[in-house]
C-alpha cells in the first residue's frame, strides 16, 4: 500500500485535484513554478529521470555519470520501483505510450 495513503487528508486531496485540473505543460510550469522552489522541482524531475534510467537497466554508476545525483537518491528511487505502490512504473509506462 502506498505510504502517502497513511497521510491522506483534505489538503492533499485538494492539491491532487488542483494538479489534475492542469491542462497542458505551460499550465504545469506556471503552477509548479509558484508551488515549488527551483531546487524542489529539479529534485522531483531528477527522481523521475533516475526511475526511467533504472527501468531501462542502467546501473547506479552509469546513472551517476550521466546525471548529478547521489547514490542514496538512486537507492530510494530503486526501492520505490521495486517495492512501492507502482506509481513510477505507471507514469513511465504512460510517458512511453504517449511518445510512441
Amino acid at each position: 500500500m502506498p505510504r502517502i495513503r497513511n497521510d491522506r487528508n483534505d489538503s492533499i486531496d485538494q492539491l491532487f485535484h488542483g494538479i489534475l485540473s492542469l491542462q497542458n505543460v505551460d499550465e504545469c510550469y506556471r503552477f509548479f513554478g509558484d508551488l515549488l522552489t527551483v531546487q524542489e522541482l529539479s529534485a522531483f524531475a531528477q527522481r523521475l529521470q533516475v526511475a526511467r534510467m533504472l527501468s531501462t537497466g542502467k546501473t547506479y554508476e552509469s546513472i551517476r555519470t550521466e546525471i548529478a545525483t547521489s547514490s542514496s537518491t538512486i537507492t530510494r528511487v530503486n526501492t520505490e520501483l521495486r517495492y512501492g505502490s507502482g506509481g513510477y512504473k505507471m507514469v513511465l509506462d504512460r510517458l512511453k505510450e504517449s511518445s510512441e
